[in-house]
């Protein structure tokens, strides 16, 4: 039985976001079958299957995955081969040129990073290159930068999307430096979320919302301090998502609880009653997601179309939904604000349900359904998703 190795070419040159090349490919590689680290070349047998990486490269985890899918390649960036994927049998052949002390054979297959790996980010909902990066004393600060980026959703809401990026990275790596993990930020996320629905019962809208936004940048944080750490549990996974799945209706519902008046313009209806409504069109719109993620396209319903990547921005999810609340509140009207959020997500839901019947009449008529990130150069350049979702360099 063959084992899996891993062996890294050259001296570490300096950490990223607090992991040096190694801890990075040892994080990456226990998410893969049973990856070792190795230094004594001896211990690898013929048939063991081995992957060389240079360690003062930075190497974008699809590429990782796509070497090692890829059987027996080299990878060459900046011209120059920086990892390669072979058995037990040629180790001593490839590392003099991945070195570059001997030169690279016509016979061995190479790869570039755009060939080893897709630039479809299905899990973070975005078209970007995939990377292979030389790190250098003087760009640590840059290639944390971009790893921070690349660590970022594409399609996802307005505020999430243009607000939050540039603080949130400060932050997490002040959390970097602190020793401060996801799961810290997640717990600390659930006593906001409790902290905001007992203020907004109990009328103090103002510091609900002060608790209710600063709950949701610690959202954006917690996520991307664990992809650009790699540092993730199914624990936190779990209580992440669980966390933003629930709660935002209890807000709304607490919100309308603790008004001093409620006098509805449209929706003629009590605040249980509007709360009602309210649920029926957020559970309604959860579900039309999860319809068409199971049955329609595993990539989701806001990466179908470029439309439904801007709707998304917009989507009556809870950060644009909070702005509604947050503008009612500086207006004086906090009960229009209210208002506005269940009239919002019923509209919503509605557009959802419209998307979602035309998935389903598509595939009935034989169309096969993929998002548009997968082809993204297909698109007109001049159209804002693609400007904002998969800009061309």
């Amino acid at each position: 039985m063959s084992s899996h190795y891993f062996y890294l070419i050259g001296e570490e040159v300096a950490s990223i976001w607090g992991l040096t090349t190694r801890e990075r490919l040892e994080r990456i590689l226990t998410r893969q079958e049973d990856w070792q680290a190795v230094t004594d070349l001896s211990r690898i047998e013929r048939n063991d299957r081995v992957l060389l990486l240079r360690a003062d490269y930075l190497l974008d985890e699809r590429i990782i995955q796509g070497l090692i899918k890829s059987g027996r390649a080299v990878l060459k960036a900046d011209g120059r081969p920086v990892a390669a994927m072979t058995n037990g049998a040629e180790v001593s052949e490839l590392i003099p040129i991945l070195t570059g002390e001997t030169p690279l054979p016509a016979d061995i297959r190479t790869l570039t990073p755009a060939q080893a790996a897709s630039s479809f980010h299905n899990k973070l909902r975005k078209a970007s290159p995939p990377f292979a990066l030389e790190i250098t004393p003087a760009n640590v600060r840059p290639l944390e930068h971009h790893l921070f980026n690349e660590a970022y959703k594409g399609v996802t809401d307005l505020i999430t999307k243009w607000v939050w990026p540039r603080p949130a990275e400060q932050v997490v790596r002040g959390c970097v430096k602190l020793g401060i993990r996801p799961n810290h930020v997640t717990a600390f996320s659930w006593v906001l979320v409790i902290a905001a629905t007992g203020l907004f019962f109990a009328g103090q809208l103002g510091w609900g919302l002060l608790a209710g936004w600063l709950m949701t940048f610690l959202d954006t944080v917690d996520g991307k301090l664990a992809r650009v750490t790699l540092d993730s549990s199914k624990l936190g996974h779990y209580l992440d998502h669980i966390l933003d799945i629930v709660h935002p209706p209890f807000w709304y519902l607490a919100w309308g609880l603790g008004l001093a008046f409620y006098e509805p313009a449209l929706l003629k209806t009590s605040v249980p009653g509007g709360f009602y409504i309210l649920l029926a069109g957020y559970v309604g719109g959860r579900a039309v997601e999860g319809l068409f993620k199971r049955f329609l396209g595993r990539f989701g319903i806001f990466s179908w179309r470029p439309v439904d990547s801007i709707s998304r921005l917009i989507t009556a999810r809870r950060n644009p939904c909070l702005i509604l609340l947050s503008l009612g509140f500086v207006a004086g009207r906090p009960d229009l604000g209210l208002e506005a959020v269940i009239l919002w997500t019923l509209l919503s839901t509605a557009f959802l349900l419209i998307r979602l019947t035309m998935g389903i009449q598509a595939r009935f008529t034989g169309e096969s359904l993929e998002s548009w990130l997968q082809k993204p150069e297909e698109e007109n350049p001049d159209h804002p998703a693609v400007r904002w979702f998969a800009p061309r360099n």
